[in-house]
């Protein structure tokens, strides 16, 4: 499919923060994600979870629709009507393995079956069947569609949480964007004051102000700041890619980023509001879990295989009783001295096929619920790690900032002593390393701490809106 560059000024037309150039076109977190939402694939194929939940419901209800029958068989030979049978049937299957049915018989033939008699006008019929045995409280169509009112509303957890995974990872994609964003122009900056101090440190080198070896240094650190920048443009380019995976339009239409659009400078607010991580942090509440309560439907659909399993033990007795008439309009025809019935009866006599069945049903219900036994608890220690993990990286955020604007007055310090003749640009160049140490250790805590709070918000599960 042919790709498109993303100029989308209109869309990211709300966002007011400032931006590295005045052409560039800043792409907010909260807009990226509900493009995500809309657009995205994954995203569109988790609704279909929803559609095949319902389809599912469908099916399974078709197994209780009324029914037409009808079969027709005739023989003749050598110019002799052996047989000339007609029977027609209407059937509503109902709850409890009862069934309603109306029918009709037209036979006749010279060697017609004498069972098979009727009047000349064809003979009515209306009853009921009904199985007493095993399929009187749970059998095959009731199970089924117990089952799949189930898998419907599991379908809605399972979309939930596919969304949410698809969120997640366009979370991070964002995050490791921003992170090679920031350290391009980090190193691009730091090259650019290199580039002033050496034509500085030349022009007082001509005029003898300066030793050569000042030079030298000066040139050492150019050459130095443009190998670290054409990593970082290689990784803000990769990283460029990878977040282009997640941005789509109207029509499964993808899209790619160009340089001219840039991340927010100022994201941990945004997040911080976005998936109202705040609130998720301190008001945690399991029972309500999406995968908690998909695993728990999960037990309930096992449950129901159970009984139809338990219910498989019971012998088969199935009962039918219809009564008779030539005449379908007239109701006074119908008495009980006309009718047909029926028993049909069998057990298998060890029932070793049913008894283990059943028991490979408790198996796997003994297994779902361990399953959800487990997964609650690694929930609830996932999510007190989580925590923890959030509130320590603020407070190491907040010590590495203030670490590196130290480090920062320490290089305008230094700066300052090299005009004035008291230090040399060996102890600037060494106080600037350690504070691009220092900002490139910030920005990856700031990446941890994005990363952190993006993790919460997929191991909850939580609905994004916009």
């Amino acid at each position: 499919m042919k790709q498109i560059f993303i100029i989308l000024a209109f869309i990211l037309s709300s966002y007011s923060g400032s931006s590295q150039t005045a052409d560039s076109i800043p792409l907010g977190f909260t807009e990226y994600l509900a493009m995500v939402k809309k657009y995205h694939p994954l995203v569109k194929q988790a609704d279909l979870l929803l559609d095949e939940g319902e389809i599912k419901l469908l099916k399974a209800r078709g197994s209780f629709d009324p029914k037409i029958e009808a079969d027709y068989s005739a023989k003749n030979y050598t110019g002799t009507e052996y047989y000339n049978n007609f029977n027609s049937a209407f059937k509503i299957p109902t709850w409890y393995g009862l069934e309603l049915n109306a029918k009709y018989e037209d036979n006749s033939g010279v060697y017609l079956n004498p069972q098979n008699t009727v009047p000349d006008d064809g003979l009515y019929s209306a009853g009921i069947s009904l199985n007493v045995g095993e399929g009187l409280f749970m059998s095959e169509r009731m199970a089924s569609l117990k089952q799949a009112k189930i898998y419907r509303d599991q379908s809605q957890l399972k979309r939930q949480l596919q969304v949410t995974e698809v969120l997640y990872n366009a979370s991070i994609a964002y995050f490791e964007w921003y992170t090679a964003y920031q350290q391009y122009y980090l190193f691009e900056s730091f090259l650019d004051n290199a580039e002033i101090r050496f034509q500085g440190v030349s022009s007082e080198y001509e005029v003898g102000e300066k030793p050569a070896i000042d030079t030298l240094e000066a040139g050492l650190s150019i050459q130095s700041r443009k190998l670290d920048l054409q990593q970082s443009k290689l990784e803000l380019i990769n990283a460029r890619l990878d977040l282009s995976n997640f941005l789509w339009m109207e029509g499964n239409v993808p899209l790619e980023l160009t340089p001219e659009v840039v991340p927010v400078e100022e994201i941990q607010e945004e997040l911080t509001k976005t998936l109202n991580i705040d609130e998720l942090l301190f008001s945690i509440d399991l029972e309500d879990h999406p995968k908690l309560r998909s695993l728990s439907f999960e037990v309930d659909i096992l449950e129901v295989e159970k009984r139809l399993r338990a219910n498989k033990l019971l012998p088969k007795l199935d009962l039918e009783y219809n009564f008779l008439t030539n005449n379908a309009e007239d109701l006074n025809t119908i008495n009980n001295r006309n009718y047909k019935m029926g028993v049909k009866f069998s057990f298998p006599l060890f029932l070793r096929k049913e008894r283990g069945e059943l028991q490979l049903s408790k198996l796997a219900l003994e297994n779902a619920e361990l399953d959800l036994l487990n997964a609650r608890l690694k929930l609830k220690n996932d999510l007190k790690s989580l925590q923890n993990q959030i509130i320590a990286l603020k407070e190491q955020n907040s010590l590495m900032n203030q670490l590196v604007r130290d480090y920062t007055s320490m290089v305008s310090a230094e700066e300052r002593k090299f005009e004035l003749g008291e230090s040399s640009l060996f102890l600037i160049n060494s106080r600037e390393n350690k504070l691009i140490s220092a900002r490139l250790k910030e920005i990856e805590m700031n990446f941890k701490l994005l990363k952190s709070k993006a993790e919460l918000f997929k191991t909850l599960a939580e609905v994004v809106k916009f």
